[in-house]
């Protein structure tokens, strides 16, 4: 019975090591699968990891190459404008009346330093500067960073530069690069036509960048300011290597600038010149022009000044001086912008005014004693005792103006004012200027529309160029150069453009008649070539060749019908009170070349015509009377 006992347990033993073998091989696959999961998780996450790795790397190597490699470009390479030379102007010979002058100056890029303050510290103590200079850093230096390079000092010298460049390493941001200054050689004597270039505005600096390069200048008057776009150029760009302090290393590529197109006027220097010299800053104004293209010669205002204190900014002392009372504003261009009245010099028109309007002919005659009564005014001649039968020639040789009221009372004003724009008085004409004043002559139209009651008293007076007329004398120029000629000479002052020639429209025939063109012209040699004319003491003395002209004086104060009646002498008025002096004319004779306008404020009658005289005989002088194949019909 033993066996049996002990069998037993031993069954029971077997079927417990299969069950637990059983629990261990469900576990170990419990485990396996577990660990499967986990390993296909960790694998697929490390598939993603390196997918994107790999995607990044491509978008980084391959698509964004080029963005990455300026980036990494930018770390060693600093890029900057370069501003352009400005372009040349001169003469019609090709004499420079506005050039640039090179000069090396200290700039500071405020974006590779980095302490700006400490850096300009630094260069305030190796370089020598101004109060002016120190105070416009300091302010930068406490300002927002600036991101083109601001001046630190202009003109430098060979020792600054070598100072400057010893220290280099420890001026971060330093550069030194070459400059330019404006300069005008003939100065005062052509500073209103060619005029003066400024400082460009914070509001044109902030939409273009390279207007606030320190050094770039832009036009501020005359032919700098209008032929601004032609002059500027373009900039070109500097590509700095820079070390890790922002210190420039070496210039890697410099692609230059590209200098303004230079600008060639019609100006002659010498006569220009001549003009200025023989004003001698009388306050006045002279024009020449050449009557076959409508070339302007020589346009002097006087007083004047020195251009190139704008390139700068005026000094306060400078500047007080110019506009105090006794220098008789320098600044203003009288020949295109001071508006006068004409006085005598506009008889011609209006003889021309009433000859194309039937309202006289050539034998018309005005007894002149000196005085006549228009309503219950007296009008008086200058001269007092009269000159008897006048007709319209000798009328305009000796100024007579008793015809010319009979005259301008026949013709009317709205005749006069259009026989004025016809022979270019008034309307605006296309000149390469700014600022060009406008002239004027009355119609009734414009009395109507401000309720002034018009009288015959009023057109009387715009006969002799007095009242409301005002006009300046480069259109008074034109108007000599008109009747001279028969033709519309249009004036330009712009000859070429770089190497292109400016277009100028022929001028074309007034349409006026012959005869009576005959007669004005009569007139007006008569004036200065005979010895009852008005001008015969200031006559042109060159052989072959004579001039024609008319004088005028024009009042600048009301006269009383006391100081009419008591016939004053203007010489013992105060100077600001005598009348302006005026001449218009034309040269040769014969067959009119040139033609002039001058103007002297409180001058003496002949003060003008000498001007003209001496404009002319330049002119004819310089040219050689070569004109005869050249010349227009007289």
């Amino acid at each position: 019975m033993r066996p049996a006992t002990i069998i037993e347990p031993c069954l029971g033993t077997g079927r417990g090591a299969r069950q637990t073998a059983r629990m261990n091989a469900q576990r170990d696959k419990k485990q396996r699968a577990v660990f499967t999961r986990r390993a296909m998780i960790i694998g697929g996450s490390q598939v993603a990891l390196f997918s994107a790795l790999t995607a990044r790397l491509y978008e980084m190597e391959i698509v964004d190459h080029s963005r990455y490699s300026r980036l990494a470009r930018k770390n060693a390479v600093s890029e900057r404008l370069i501003a352009p030379e400005r372009g040349l102007i001169t003469d019609r010979n090709g004499i420079i009346l506005a050039g640039n002058r090179q000069q090396w100056q200290a700039l500071f890029l405020m974006t590779a330093a980095s302490d700006p303050a400490a850096t300009i510290a630094r260069l305030e103590r190796i370089v020598s500067l101004s109060p002016a200079d120190r105070a416009r850093l300091a302010k930068l230096a406490t300002g927002p960073i600036h991101f083109l390079p601001i001046l630190v000092k202009k003109d430098l010298g060979w020792d600054e530069m070598a100072r400057l460049e010893v220290h280099r390493p420890s001026l971060p941001g330093l550069i030194i690069d070459r400059g330019f200054r404006r300069f005008y050689p003939l100065g005062p004597l052509t500073a209103h036509p060619v005029g003066y270039v400024v400082r460009p505005d914070s509001a044109d600096a902030g939409r273009e960048p390279v207007l606030a390069l320190p050094g770039v200048r832009v036009g501020g008057s005359g032919i700098e300011k209008s032929a601004n776009a032609a002059l500027f150029g373009s900039p070109g760009i500097v590509e700095d290597e820079v070390d890790a302090g922002g210190a420039v290393v070496r210039v890697i590529t410099r692609r230059p600038a590209r200098e303004g197109h230079a600008v060639g006027l019609t100006l002659d220097a010498g006569l220009q010149r001549t003009a200025a010299g023989a004003l001698n800053g009388r306050p006045g104004a002279a024009v020449l022009i050449d009557t076959s293209t409508g070339d302007l010669l020589a346009m002097a205002s006087a007083p004047s000044f020195d251009p190139t204190w704008f390139d700068d900014g005026v000094p306060d002392h400078v500047w007080r001086r110019w506009t105090s009372k006794a220098a008789h504003h320098p600044l203003t261009d009288r020949a295109t912008g001071g508006l006068y009245a004409p006085g005598s010099s506009f008889k011609p028109t209006v003889a021309l005014a009433a000859l194309e309007a039937g309202a006289i002919t050539g034998d018309t005659r005005f007894f002149c004693s000196g005085h006549m009564k228009i309503g219950n005014r007296i009008f008086y001649c200058w001269l007092r005792s009269g000159h008897g039968s006048m007709d319209v020639a000798s009328a305009l040789q000796q100024s007579c103006d008793i015809f010319f009221y009979h005259v301008a009372m026949r013709t009317g004003i709205d005749r006069m004012a259009a026989m004025a724009r016809h022979l270019g008085l008034t309307g605006r004409e296309a000149l390469a200027l700014p600022n060009v004043a406008e002239g004027f002559i009355p119609t009734r139209r414009w009395a109507k529309q401000r309720q002034i009651d018009w009288t015959k008293g009023d057109t009387a007076v715009q006969g002799i160029g007095q009242g409301y007329t005002v006009l300046t004398p480069l259109a008074l120029a034109v108007m000599a150069a008109r009747i001279g000629t028969g033709r519309a000479v249009r004036p330009r002052i712009i000859r070429t453009v770089g190497a292109v020639e400016r277009t100028h429209p022929a001028a074309t025939t007034l349409s006026l008649s012959d005869r009576h063109l005959a007669l004005v012209r009569q007139g007006m040699a008569e004036v200065v070539n005979t010895p009852l004319g008005t001008a015969w003491g200031a006559r042109l003395a060159l052989r072959g060749a004579r001039m024609a002209g008319k004088t005028g004086t024009a009042q600048v104060i009301g006269e009383s019908a006391e100081m009419e009646a008591e016939n004053y002498n203007d010489a013992e008025l105060p100077w600001q009170d005598r009348p302006n002096a005026l001449f218009v004319g034309y040269a040769p004779l014969d067959r009119p070349r040139f033609a002039a306008a001058v103007v002297i404020e409180h001058g003496t009658l002949l003060g003008p015509v000498k001007i003209a005289r001496d404009l002319f005989a330049a002119a004819l002088s310089r040219r050689r009377l070569a004109y005869g194949d050249e010349s227009r019909p007289a």
